[in-house]
């Protein structure tokens, strides 16, 4: 019967196997919005081109916005589960390494998890990802937005609902640049 128990080594493992998984399928689900927006961007931009309607422009920020935030949203949650991972899980494996006699006291686990961000170029690239994901989740919108505006027909309903849709992506572009922060601390509260 105790061959058959579950050590807490590997019960740890397999947490840390499935929210690996959890994170590779987020990554690839967050890369993937970029693709549909831009998707989406040239679809509309056509429509509107080709039926010469700048209204059908107004489509843009509330599909820009909502795929906007579940990318910011999914790398959120990307981030969290590396800090998880770095902070609690890596350091109660190694515990149990070390209890088990598997492991001196400077012990680590998962060190991928913190050397890959000792790179001296990482913080070059969060802010050219944040720069492209304003652009793609904020600036065309607005452009949009703009190009509605600048065509000079439209009634007082939809100049108030494009006013609203541009508070929304103004308030898309504060959270992008919010959450660009370098992951610190999980945070705490309730």
């Amino acid at each position: 019967m105790a061959e058959q128990d579950v050590s807490v080594g590997q019960l740890l493992l397999a947490e840390y196997q499935t929210v690996k998984d959890e994170q590779k399928a987020r990554i690839g689900f967050r890369d993937n919005l970029l693709y549909v927006t831009l998707a989406v961007v040239a679809a509309v931009i056509a429509a509107a081109a080709q039926a010469e309607q700048p209204a059908m422009l107004l489509a843009l920020p509330p599909v820009c916005v909502v795929l906007g935030w579940t990318y910011l949203v999914n790398d959120e949650k990307i981030s969290a589960i590396g800090l998880y991972v770095r902070d609690e899980l890596g350091p109660r494996l190694a515990a149990q390494a070390t209890a088990a006699g598997g492991g001196g006291a400077d012990f680590s686990t998962f060190g991928w998890e913190a050397y890959h961000r000792r790179d001296a170029r990482r913080r070059s690239r969060k802010a050219i990802q944040c720069v492209v994901d304003l652009v793609a989740f904020c600036a065309v919108p607005i452009a949009a937005l703009a190009v509605f505006w600048a065509s000079g027909d439209a009634g007082v309903l939809l100049i108030g609902l494009s006013v609203v849709e541009a508070l929304a992506v103004v308030g898309l572009g504060a959270q992008v640049v919010l959450y660009t922060r370098p992951a610190g601390r999980a945070p705490t509260g309730p």
